[in-house]
């Protein structure tokens, strides 16, 4: 009986087991139900993630109980992600404002972002960096707070996920160091020019969308799909990504599963598949200089698609 719950420790336990039990697909940046309980528990009750322990044996009363019961119950009937639920998540190391505007962040980028991109730009300069394909605004306005010397700019299609990441941009206090731009891709900043760009577009196929759990349904199709093979968006990236980069500029983009796809398209072209702490992941790295120099195979496969 819920009624014999009284702790926080309590209600997370309660939680991690109902959500075991439930079988939910937890992929919005938990690996487990037992992740997912202490972020609804503590963002429901307004404490941090890393509350002392001691906190732990705090008693909730009636209202925080039916409220966390409430939300628990949420993520499990109608398969909500606990980030949209709470309205926060959190992404290299910052707390982000969430919700159906655009996807939960979640993205092996943060491990870059948190190492501040070592190797890559240990010998390069960087003033300018962008953020294509911004959502909620996470990756661009976390290089920006590892980065304070960067001028960032995050690029997004579409206008709600932009006025999350705006909302993003002041509740980090980066509004002196970052802007949100409405563009379809590049179509947006003629001229603009970087000495880095990331990007974490959509990759996902058609046949993967259709068969993925019902968590991901609450969030914006057009953050996840990108064609039959998932890599309509990254081919325009690879395309057009030359003009806007300086001459010793950086693209890293992550394409996930389509990875396999990208490298059976473009066998020349030389992608570097970044290691991270869990092995690859389906990003890569790629100079200025290869765009430039495979910039025909490019075009050719983009235009063949046409």
């Amino acid at each position: 009986m819920t009624s014999e719950l009284s702790s926080i420790i309590d209600f997370i336990r309660y939680g991690a087991s109902r959500f075991s039990a439930a079988g939910l697909t937890v992929g919005h940046s938990h690996d487990h139900p037992s992740d997912e309980a202490p972020h609804l528990v503590l963002a429901a009750l307004h404490l941090p993630p890393d509350l002392p322990p001691a906190y732990g044996a705090g008693r909730l009363v009636a209202d925080e109980k039916a409220h966390v019961l409430g939300l628990i119950e949420k993520r499990i009937a109608e398969r909500v992600p606990v980030a949209y639920l709470v309205g926060e998540t959190w992404f290299a190391g910052l707390k982000f404002k969430s919700d159906r505007r655009a996807l939960v962040p979640r993205s092996p980028i943060a491990e870059l972002i948190e190492g501040r991109f070592t190797p890559w730009l240990d010998d390069r300069h960087v003033a300018r960096a962008l953020d294509l394909c911004t959502g909620s605004g996470c990756i661009g306005i976390a290089m920006a707070e590892y980065n304070p010397d960067w001028q960032v700019d995050l690029i997004d299609v579409s206008d709600d996920a932009l006025s999350l990441a705006n909302e993003n941009i002041v509740f980090q206090h980066v509004e002196d160091r970052v802007r949100a731009i409405r563009s379809d891709l590049f179509d947006g900043v003629k001229g603009e020019v970087y000495d880095l760009i990331v990007s974490n577009p959509p990759y996902v196929t058609h046949d993967e969308y259709a068969a993925m759990p019902a968590e991901y349904s609450h969030e914006p199709v057009l953050g996840l799909t990108s064609g039959d093979d998932g890599l309509d968006i990254t081919l325009r990236i690879l395309d057009e990504a030359a003009g806007h980069l300086s001459d010793d500029g950086l693209l890293i983009v992550e394409v996930g599963d389509s990875e396999h796809a990208l490298v059976n398209l473009l066998p020349r072209v030389p992608f570097v598949w970044l290691e991270f702490k869990v092995g690859q992941m389906g990003i890569f790295a790629l100079e200025r200089r290869d765009l430039v120099a495979h910039a025909a195979e490019i075009s050719a496969v983009r235009a063949a698609r046409t």
